[in-house]
């Protein structure tokens, strides 16, 4: 009797593929520190299957929060499952995310987000307490179709447009059909208000082409094109991956079609920022370990897990929210929730329970305070470290705030603790809490150490420097 074949190995696969699709580049892309991919090119007769086991080099002095000049070189190990062909290349293109080692001893390169997340799933299963968790990140944005900004020593500006903002209501010149979706009224009107419905839908179906599964996409809540597009939820290392390629392809559709994305939290004054709601699970030999008979149709794991959340919060905001922009967004009475508490159903509160299924398989928890700025790597180890700390320590959430935050007093919310008001506070905070994320080696000393600095000194320092545009309306004729 014949022999079954053998599975062809990833390996094999990629190889086959290239062949297949007569591809010519392949594009081999990793994550900086901060959470940007980076990439560069190989021709196809310069790549070949040994390049799975024995890494190609580059240059790694040149990568924001990676190496100094005298240690600058390292090792891409292509990760032969995150294979997919590019859909924006006009010459065949295969694209292979990456993994980071070090050029002498091979080993894992210790600030590669990638790796620090790789850790954080290992971590888990050494626990015993679950063996996946999933995470389903919702990422808002904005579509505009005009972008302007510089900075010098005598002058600094932005400036966007977008043609259904709602300023542009009463524009003149080229024709002029109305239907523009007024401040904080863009969540979810149908077209012609809603202009943007076959560019997202563009956005989904290459999604799907190179492999993301998506569920929803629609107009968020702000004016000027702001969007938000769901994917389906993955475990953790899979999801972060399908986040930058999500960033990639949302980047890409605009501009072929001459509009242009930005993922910044807080673009637009005077309407809603964009914010990156996070819904978590842990699941053990396929079974949802959130769903139980507590509050909200809790278990008691996932409890704990709230708990660890709301205690660590601070520290996981200057990761979740990593910028000083972040913190524009990450105000009182623009939906952003401020204070740390949890709630079913109450979108005003940190933590939110949804209720839209009795199926314990969707049972699961949603921390609203990160933003797409976030590098999801690194982000959704955070947000595990911090409630697996909850669970091993049994980290009390205390009782649920049922009701619309923003309407109470400041007396009712004297008890209510709140996110850090700046992104100095919140490093600040990481600095004086990070133990639970030192577990299992998943983040490093040098890790925290690395991105507290980088971020003092390449954000922060900046920007408490410059003369804000602002500045000039309040202070010119003093």
């Amino acid at each position: 009797m014949a022999k079954s074949p053998k599975p062809a190995s990833g390996v094999e696969k990629v190889m086959k593929t290239i062949k297949d699709h007569s591809v010519k580049i392949i594009d081999l892309k990793f994550t900086d520190l901060i959470g940007q991919w980076q990439h560069f090119s190989v021709t196809t007769s310069a790549f070949d299957s040994d390049i799975f086991e024995d890494g190609i080099g580059f240059d790694g002095s040149s990568i924001r929060g990676f190496q100094k000049i005298h240690e600058s070189d390292m090792l891409l190990f292509p990760d032969p499952g995150s294979a997919f062909l590019d859909p924006f290349t006009e010459v065949p293109t295969l694209s292979l995310i990456c993994d980071i080692a070090d050029p002498i001893t091979h080993e894992n390169y210790s600030r590669d987000p990638r790796h620090i997340a790789k850790k954080a799933e290992a971590y888990l299963r050494s626990t015993g307490l679950a063996d996946t968790a999933f995470f389903g990140p919702e990422p808002e944005f904005f579509i505009l179709d005009h972008v302007r900004f510089d900075q010098s020593h005598q002058f600094g500006y932005y400036y966007l447009d977008s043609d259904e903002g709602a300023w542009n209501s009463g524009a003149s010149g080229e024709p002029n059909l109305g239907h523009k979706p007024r401040m904080k009224e863009g969540y979810f009107p149908a077209p012609p208000i809603d202009s943007l419905q076959d560019l997202r839908s563009e956005m989904v179906l290459t999604m799907q082409d190179v492999g993301i599964p998506v569920e929803v996409h629609h107009h968020e809540v702000a004016t000027a094109g702001q969007t938000e597009i769901d994917m389906h939820r993955d475990t953790l290392v899979k999801m972060a991956d399908n986040y930058l390629l999500y960033k990639y392809v949302t980047k890409n559709v605009a501009k072929k079609h001459g509009k242009t994305v930005t993922f910044m939290p807080k673009p637009i004054f005077g309407d809603n920022g964009s914010g990156m709601h996070v819904h978590q699970s842990l699941w053990k030999g396929g079974k949802p370990l959130f769903s139980g008979s507590g509050y909200a149709g809790l278990s008691e794991m996932a409890m704990y897990y709230i708990g660890g959340l709301l205690k660590h919060a601070p520290a996981l905001c200057a990761i979740t929210n990593p910028t000083t922009n972040s913190y524009k967004r990450l105000v009182p009475g623009y939906e952003a929730p401020v204070n740390l508490a949890y709630s079913q159903r109450n979108r005003s509160a940190s933590v939110r329970i949804p209720m839209y299924s009795s199926n314990p398989k969707a049972k699961r928890i949603e921390f609203r305070c990160p933003d797409p700025t976030c590098n999801p790597y690194i982000g959704f180890a955070a947000l595990l470290m911090a409630g697996l700390d909850g669970i091993i320590n049994k980290i009390d959430p205390g009782k649920p705030l049922d009701k619309d935050i923003y309407d109470m007093t400041p007396e009712q919310l004297s008890d209510v603790p709140s996110t850090p008001g700046s992104l100095a506070a919140s490093l600040e905070a990481l600095e004086n809490d990070h133990e639970f994320m030192l577990r299992g080696d998943v983040f490093t000393e040098d890790v925290i150490d690395t991105w507290v600095e980088y971020k003092k000194e390449k954000e922060i320092a900046p920007m408490a420097l410059r003369p804000h545009p602002y500045e000039f309306l309040l202070y010119y004729d003093a």
